[in-house]
């Protein structure tokens, strides 16, 4: 229309401004717009409401400020922001509305941009990838630090995420054992950067001077080890596991995971690993499981056994009756005091062996200087010093682990009014020693059912949970098939006949 115009005003005719915008229906200040210049002057854009994404807005912005308090690695990603809005609040809104808004409030926080990765193509079976990624979680309520082992299948995109405190080498080669059962199969070869858990020294190019242990697990499992150039030069050589660390990180882990415990932390990752199963690898038709249903078959076969990952120490247990692991102490029975015991270290586990008698096994504890210990492992001590119970660090664990519970408190109460302090605590120590022989909870029913005729005799205690479990037991309905089986019971009657008694 503009053009229109300037050949008509310009033209041999010189046909009027007016004459001009009645004849295209224009306002005159639109002609003369047209006059003074061929391309026509930008449209004025005006504030669009928000109608479907306005509600949510405080919503996206609590969590964004919430944020500010996590750790860098674990904050929302725009599509971690629009799961949650769907899985949590049932919001119908696209992702490509929140992605816009979520952009535009991370600029306005300065939140920093996001890595680019560069895809890559790979032959079924042929490659996987490892490394470990950092993370926090609230284990009973306290943010704590730990790190997660991955193994990815660069071809189908399938990862195996195994979690624990630290990224020592029994962590390293426990995670390898365990990725290649969770797959079923090796693959041809592995790629790492400079981890010390495999190398212990770097050499010129690609040469490298393995450890160990790490050249005793390639021969056991049979894959080739292809190392990455140190520094960020080799970067890129693994962005499919660096960039599967982040992503389950941000999928899993955003909120902080709140735990118990690293087992209960273990079965999340698990189950987010199933689900990750349906997810699909931008460009791809295939969901990650349908792909490694293709991948499988190319993996190498597993070794008939699996390759013992622990790490075999040596340890002398302290007259705290503890021994001491990575600067972590754990417990054993009081009667191998002063003598050293053989230490099996796994990721998660302290296994502790008298030759080869299994004496303890406990969780390995987070960070330094910390204790586990268990109460019955001091019982046989604390049976000749009663008056240490009530303050022993071995009780508090047991209280704060549930293990010691309203029942025992109760029966200790009541010993105690009864029998006094030193008599009603040995009482106590009695019953807790039949729970080597007895299953806990059964033992907290003899004690309950002792303490309704106010005894605490460890042997009442004894003989009440086994008549509770008779009870529970108890009718055994004999089928009619069995009933010629049925005999009188025995009688000793004629042997009075052997004394004489008439």
């Amino acid at each position: 229309m503009f053009e229109e115009i300037r050949k008509a005003h310009f033209g041999p005719d010189e046909v009027s401004i007016r004459a001009l915008a009645e004849k295209y229906g224009v306002h005159r200040r639109t002609v003369r717009q047209a006059l003074v210049s061929a391309v026509p002057p930008p449209r004025a854009s005006t504030e669009r409401t928000s109608p479907v994404l306005g509600r949510w807005i405080p919503v996206i912005d609590g969590w964004l400020e919430a944020d500010k308090s996590a750790p860098k690695k674990q904050r929302h990603t725009a599509r971690r922001v629009f799961q949650r809005l769907v899985e949590e609040h049932d919001a119908e809104i696209s992702e490509s509305t929140v992605r816009r808004y979520v952009a535009e409030a991370k600029r306005n926080r300065a939140f920093g941009v996001a890595q680019v990765m560069v895809p890559q193509s790979h032959p079924l079976g042929e490659e996987a990838e490892v490394d470990f990624g950092q993370f926090s979680f609230m284990l009973e309520g306290v943010m704590v630090e730990a790190w997660m082992f991955v193994m990815r299948l660069s071809a189908s995109g399938r990862a195996f995420h195994f979690v624990s405190y630290n990224q020592a080498q029994e962590v390293f080669i426990e995670g390898h054992v365990r990725a290649f059962e969770h797959f079923a199969g090796v693959p041809t070869r592995v790629r790492y950067d400079n981890l010390k858990t495999a190398v212990v020294r770097v050499l010129k190019g690609r040469s490298r001077i393995e450890s160990e242990r790490f050249t005793q697990l390639r021969s056991h499992y049979l894959f080739d080890a292809f190392f990455c150039l140190p520094g960020v030069e080799g970067a890129h050589e693994k962005g499919g596991v660096e960039g599967e660390i982040g992503r389950f990180r941000r999928r899993h882990f955003v909120p902080l995971p709140s735990v118990a415990s690293l087992v209960e932390l273990q079965a999340l990752v698990r189950e987010g690993d199933e689900r990750d199963d349906q997810r699909h690898v931008e460009g791809r038709r295939l969901s990650v499981g349908e792909h490694f249903v293709l991948e499988a078959p190319h993996l190498r076969a597993l070794p008939l056994e699996p390759f013992a990952s622990e790490l075999v120490l040596r340890a002398r247990v302290d007259t705290k009756s503890r021994v001491c692991v990575r600067q972590n102490f754990y417990s054993v029975p009081v009667t191998v005091m002063g003598r050293k015991v053989t230490v099996r270290l796994g990721a998660n586990t302290v296994a502790l062996y008298d030759d080869a008698h299994l004496l303890a096994t406990h969780d390995r504890a987070p960070g330094k200087g910390r204790e586990v210990l268990v109460l019955d492992h001091y019982l046989e001590t604390l049976t000749h010093k009663p008056g240490a119970l009530s303050g022993a660090t071995a009780l508090a664990s047991a209280r704060a682990t549930g293990r010691f519970g309203n029942a025992h408190e109760e029966f200790w109460a009541g010993a105690r009014r009864h029998l006094g302090d030193g008599a009603g605590t040995r009482a106590l120590i009695d019953v807790l020693l039949l729970e080597r022989t007895m299953s806990a909870s059964l033992v907290a029913e003899g004690m309950a059912r002792a303490r309704q005729f106010h005894s605490y005799d460890a042997a009442i205690v004894a003989i009440e949970a086994r008549r509770s479990l008779d009870e529970v037991l108890r009718p055994v309905v004999v089928p009619d098939s069995l009933a010629h089986f049925d005999r009188a019971l025995p009688s000793i009657a004629h042997y009075d006949s052997l004394t004489g008694a008439q």
